[in-house]
């Protein structure tokens, strides 16, 4: 057996390129992520122990939405380091012009577990 120590990245692969490029240009930043790579219909972005990056789709899939329940992602979840990040993320994406789905609010998951699901404004 092994430990992980973590994602080392996760990469999502959108249709309206270059609004998810500004959309996570503002919300990678917001997160404390750096931007290392911008460029060739690539952005990623690296902190927390983690990296985020965003790269335009195959243009037959142009015209194709992220449905949550269909094979492949579901969602993706950053953990913050206490309730006041989180209440501040929820403000921040309501302020980008994202809705807040639920939240923030306590789950039962974990002890102590606080989150939000928002939906980004044009579907990205």
């Amino acid at each position: 057996m092994i430990e992980i120590n973590g994602a080392a990245h996760i990469i999502l692969t959108v249709s309206q390129w270059e609004k998810a490029r500004d959309f996570y240009s503002r919300l990678c930043p917001f997160l404390g992520m750096t931007k290392v790579y911008d460029g060739n219909n690539f952005l990623y972005h690296v902190g927390g122990r983690t990296a985020l990056g965003i790269q335009r789709c195959a243009e037959e899939f142009a015209d194709e939405r992220f449905r949550q329940s269909r094979v492949g992602l579901h969602h993706v979840c950053f953990r913050a380091r206490n309730r006041e990040d989180v209440e501040k993320a929820a403000e921040f994406l309501r302020d980008m012009g994202s809705s807040i789905d639920r939240g923030p609010m306590e789950g039962d998951w974990a002890p102590g577990y606080y989150f939000f699901v928002f939906e980004d404004p044009d579907g990205i």
